[in-house]
């Protein structure tokens, strides 16, 4: 049956390479994990490092959920050195931090100004980047999650600056690095070459994968970056799932630690719930997070800072304790 409604031709699209665009973030702005990082402190950070440790050694989940703006300020090795050390067992990110993780391993630069390049109708129809969609079509394929292909594709590459990719080092290490996509969210889906259909499967695929790391959570810790609806709508979806099959096995999946870190300032109990009539009730990571998810016996933490900080300052904490 065909549709009533006509749909858009991509063919007719101008793409242009990377090498034209003026990007915003480089190379020269990731943070050394030896070099001076902006000043945090919080009197519970030091509790959920404390909980990171204690969940690995009973070998329970640690996943580091995020958005892709922990990438963009600059904190790639803080995660990749997080991996590395056993620290966390999966990441989970939008379809924008893979992209701006494969641009950063690619050509050491990502990030355009919407600003600068919507006027002209260039934004995200960047070439290079526009290969994404063929390695999404090739985790299809293979019937690999959208993540792991990814980070295949770059540790295989000669890309100079794979050093900083966290698909790489997640798939160097076999830590699971899922990418859980919106339709039309992301700039690669602007391209001619992307596969609805492959893109649907592989990012679906990421999230069993993601949901079958959630069956560790008991005892485990969940950690949200600046994932305002990714993070917690994910998170909530995959722990009733393996809530429903834990209690037909007469087993709970309730005592687990959650942390967000964001820049949202929250007002009052951090661990109950706003009215809706304030705005802040829809803040998800507040409600999802830090209140429905824990209610039964979980604890929650709140950090409000920039990611540049938060990340470098929970490695800091942790290093410390295990010193």
């Amino acid at each position: 049956m065909r549709s009533k409604y006509q749909s858009f031709d991509r063919s007719r699209l101008l793409l242009k390479p990377l090498g034209e665009r003026k990007h915003d973030m480089n190379a020269d702005y990731v943070l050394k994990l030896d070099g001076p990082v902006p000043e945090f402190s919080h009197p519970q950070l030091k509790t959920v490092a404390e909980r990171l440790l204690a969940a690995k050694k009973k070998g329970t989940a640690r996943i580091l959920m995020m958005g892709a703006h922990v990438i963009k300020m600059g904190a790639s090795r803080f995660v990749i050195d997080l991996i590395e050390r056993g620290l966390v067992t999966h990441v989970a990110m939008n379809g924008a931090g893979s992209i701006h993780d494969y641009e950063l391993a690619r050509i050491g630069a990502s990030t355009e100004s919407v600003a600068r390049y919507i006027r002209s109708g260039e934004f995200g129809l960047w070439h290079e980047t526009g290969d994404l969609n063929e390695i999404i079509k090739e985790a299809a394929e293979l019937q690999l999650g959208l993540g792991e292909n990814v980070g295949r594709r770059i540790q295989e590459s000669t890309f100079k600056f794979k050093d900083l990719s966290i698909f790489a080092a997640a798939y160097r290490n076999s830590v699971p690095a899922t990418v859980h996509v919106g339709i039309g969210y992301d700039i690669i889906h602007e391209h001619p070459n992307c596969d609805g259909r492959a893109l649907g499967s592989s990012s679906y695929h990421d999230f069993l994968i993601f949901t079958k790391t959630m069956e560790k959570m008991e005892g485990g810790v969940m950690l949200n970056f600046g994932s305002a609806i990714m993070g917690p709508e994910v998170y909530l979806k995959a722990l009733s799932m393996v809530r429903n099959v834990a209690h037909q096995r007469g087993e709970v999946i309730k005592n687990f630690t959650t942390a967000v870190f964001d820049l949202v300032p929250i007002e009052g109990d951090i661990h109950h719930e706003l009215p809706k009539t304030d705005p802040g009730y829809y803040f998800r990571p507040h409600k999802t997070i830090l209140v429905r998810t824990v209610a039964d016996g979980g604890e929650s933490f709140y950090f409000c800072g920039d990611h540049r900080a938060t990340v470098a300052a929970l490695r800091r904490e942790l290093l410390e304790l295990q010193s």
